[in-house]
């Protein structure tokens, strides 16, 4: 993969939604952290200026807390613009024009993915490819089908290595935290195995529902939406095997060996669920069958997992927004002072959103003559959210050409294999009430492996 920095950031979709809320703050936080120089076009059909964008630029920068006022006026002179249909050959020769002397742009595509081909072709014709790289962002396809001939057409005008497939999630610290901690401390890897391991389980609560984006999220609902790619990216992450080598795609080769042993989900060995009230919501169809919850049952079909069972479950308008993963481990053989113990009194747990922890569960004798215990949790970090945005990580990768965080091709058909059978109304789908934790059924899915870990405020 070519390591040469890009000398110019294109935007596609500088006027929409995405920019405002997380492009410009990350932008900035390049040129105020990492010294970014180049110049950065927008491209959008707005009917925009340049001082318009400008000044939508500085209206998201005050949303994002104190701005730094010499970083804003570098970022803020960094800007152009070109206004134009993204189907119109002239709207590219006028980027062209913009582009100068520039010879490898990055091109980051903020725009509908019906979108993404059309862009790529255009960017092609337009004579400024050359050594361009391409940032796309999620859903990566509706399915695996339409996923493939994605990758088809991109492939067309772009190789593998020059595209960067973004998910947010992977830019995130609490998830380097998570193969970091795996890897840096020697004490987990003889026992993160099948021998030592009883059962994982991912959980992503939302406590929020989806009025701010209703249109979109009944065309896509929780599976397409976070199971499909941020949770199977967190499953990656707790359940690969060791990078090896130093190559620049050892951790991906690993990912990807991982995602691709995981046995496709079973439709019985799944939950779907819709909370009461949904269906009213401006923007949602009258007998919309999309599912707000999901909860899942795995397997990894590898000596190192081999029977371990995965579950997975996010949902929207449950108690509390957090992002946990749960590793239960196996009580010992033998029960020496004949207590009966939770089966979860055994763990290592991992906090990764709003804030970041690790702790591991433990069980500690009571004060007195009986020999018994009750179940602790020693806290062994805890960390507030005040970390570099992931989009600032990544569009940093992706301008110094680093593929690491991104999703490569095979990676992103493994996941799309594995939800495949699952998809849109493969199973039922099962009301349940906001404020709660989803549907009963899914108590039902996890049964003796249980209970489902509730992660605290």
């Amino acid at each position: 993969m070519s390591r040469v920095a890009s000398d110019a950031l294109v935007m596609f979709g500088v006027t929409g939604d995405l920019a405002y809320k997380q492009i410009f703050a990350a932008l900035l936080g390049l040129v105020r952290d990492e010294g970014l120089n180049v110049p950065i076009i927008g491209v959008a059909k707005s009917g925009w200026d340049l001082g318009q964008l400008k000044d939508y630029a500085k209206k998201s920068l005050a949303q994002h807390g104190p701005v730094d006022t010499s970083a804003q006026d570098r970022l803020l002179s960094l800007l152009r613009y070109v206004d134009g249909d993204y189907a119109d050959p002239a709207t590219f020769a006028k980027l062209h024009d913009e582009l100068g002397n520039a010879t490898s742009p990055l091109n980051y595509l903020a725009v509908p993915p019906s979108l993404f081909g059309t862009v790529a072709t255009a960017i092609a014709e337009a004579g400024t490819v050359r050594d361009a790289r391409l940032v796309i962002e999620k859903p990566f396809g509706h399915d695996r089908a339409s996923a493939k001939a994605l990758n088809a057409m991109l492939r067309k005008t772009f190789p593998e290595d020059n595209i960067f497939r973004i998910d947010h999630f992977l830019g995130k610290e609490p998830m380097q935290n998570l193969l970091y901690t795996r890897f840096a401390n020697p004490i987990f890897e003889p026992i993160w195995n099948r021998h030592y391991v009883r059962s994982i389980q991912i959980t992503m609560a939302e406590s929020f529902g989806v009025d701010d984006r209703a249109r979109f999220y009944d065309a896509t609902g929780a599976n397409r939406d976070v199971l499909q790619n941020h949770l199977l990216q967190v499953l990656a992450h707790i359940a690969m095997d060791p990078p090896t080598g130093e190559e620049s795609e050892a951790m991906r080769d690993q990912k990807a060996a991982l995602l691709k042993a995981v046995r496709p989900i079973d439709p019985s060995d799944v939950v779907r669920g819709q909370y009461c009230g949904y269906r009213a919501i401006d923007g949602v169809r009258p007998d919309s069958t999309v599912e707000t919850f999901i909860a899942v049952k795995l397997f990894i079909e590898s000596w190192r997992w081999e029977g371990v069972p995965v579950y997975i479950r996010t949902g929207k308008n449950l108690p509390i927004t957090a992002t946990e993963v749960c590793v239960d481990f196996h009580r010992p053989p033998r029960e020496t002072f004949g207590e009966l113990v939770p089966g979860g009194s055994a763990h290592m747990r991992f906090r990764l959103g709003p804030d970041m922890a690790i702790g591991m569960g433990l069980r500690v004798k009571q004060p007195g003559e009986r020999m018994t215990g009750n179940d602790m949790e020693l806290l062994l970090t805890s960390q507030a959210a005040t970390y570099r945005p992931p989009y600032q990580r990544l569009l940093g990768d992706a301008l110094h050409g680093k593929g690491d965080l991104f999703g490569r091709e095979d990676i992103v058909d493994a996941q799309w294999r594995i939800v495949q059978n699952i998809l849109d109304d493969a199973t039922p789908l099962y009301t349940y009430e906001p404020g709660s934790w989803g549907p009963d059924e899914a108590t039902q899915l996890i049964g003796g492996d249980g209970p489902w870990r509730e992660p605290q405020h």
